[in-house]
């Protein structure tokens, strides 16, 4: 959201260097990796290297896949990576994804499928989960919510296979009350809260995605209020003003208060 930045991008060659380091002290023993926004394709390929490296060390090892690529802005698509990052996150990343969050475009452009309705977005969530991942969860989608036009809706579905072998699918919606500002860092803070609350929950993917929607809630509340009262009477808060309050979060991102339901589909 700022004018200017400085620093390096890491590149691929880095990330592995630091990952022999690991190997050499042998600490590359993780329970959970999670990735977001990456811009280069070769850095992404390791990535994927690492995490089946990662897998075999602990066979229970859940990656969270943030496949960040791109947004809807008033209804139309598009993406703000190199477009060659979609080939590596459709055929590479997702089928090693445990969970995955794109938000309703990543979802249509990894599946080729586009989303007017409920029905096509869990379609969609079908073939996502064809590809690999056992969760999916659509963070954010221009579905018009039940509640109404000021609410946003999420949509997730866990597929599990039983010990007879049996498949069982569990769908929720979430309607979460818009907030009228333009923060960033929020689907960062979204994946690491589900990834916490599934760790958490990890056969409720209803009460996980409850307290990750809730959490989000209490922080950008906090947020817009006290940019508000930053900016002043009548103006327009800045980016500065907009960063997430999160520390000041800490009890709610602990232990959030549930204001936010989810419905069982």
């Amino acid at each position: 959201g700022y004018a200017h930045w400085k620093g390096q991008v890491l590149n691929s060659d880095e990330l592995h260097e630091l990952y022999e380091g690991l190997k050499l002290n042998k600490v590359n023993r993780y329970d959970y990796v999670l990735t977001g926004y990456t811009r280069d394709t070769s850095f992404l390929a390791m990535v994927v290297d690492i995490v089946q490296e990662l897998k075999q060390q602990n066979s229970n090892l859940v990656y969270v896949c943030d496949p960040v690529m791109g947004d809807k802005w008033n209804g139309e698509g598009s993406m703000y990576v190199p477009k060659d990052l979609l080939p590596v996150y459709r055929d590479k990343v997702v089928p090693v994804a445990d969970i995955i969050t794109p938000n309703q475009f990543e979802a249509e452009i990894l599946t080729g499928r586009k989303i007017h309705t409920e029905k096509e977005a869990l379609e969609v969530m079908d073939i996502l989960h064809a590809m690999g991942p056992e969760t999916v969860v659509i963070t954010s989608s221009d579905l018009q919510a039940p509640l109404g036009n000021d609410y946003l809706i999420a949509l997730g579905s866990h597929r599990k296979t039983k010990a007879d072998g049996t498949k069982m699918t569990q769908r929720i919606r979430v309607e979460s009350p818009k907030v009228d500002a333009v923060f960033v860092g929020t689907g960062d803070l979204f994946a690491a809260m589900l990834l916490a609350w599934t760790h958490k929950h990890p056969n409720n993917l209803k009460v996980a995605c409850e307290k990750t929607v809730s959490a989000m809630q209490h922080v950008l509340q906090r947020t817009i209020k006290s940019a508000k009262v930053q900016a002043g009477e009548g103006n327009k808060p800045n980016s500065a003003q907009l960063e997430l309050r999160m520390v000041q979060s800490k009890k709610d991102i602990e232990n959030p208060e549930i204001i936010v339901k989810a419905t069982v589909l």
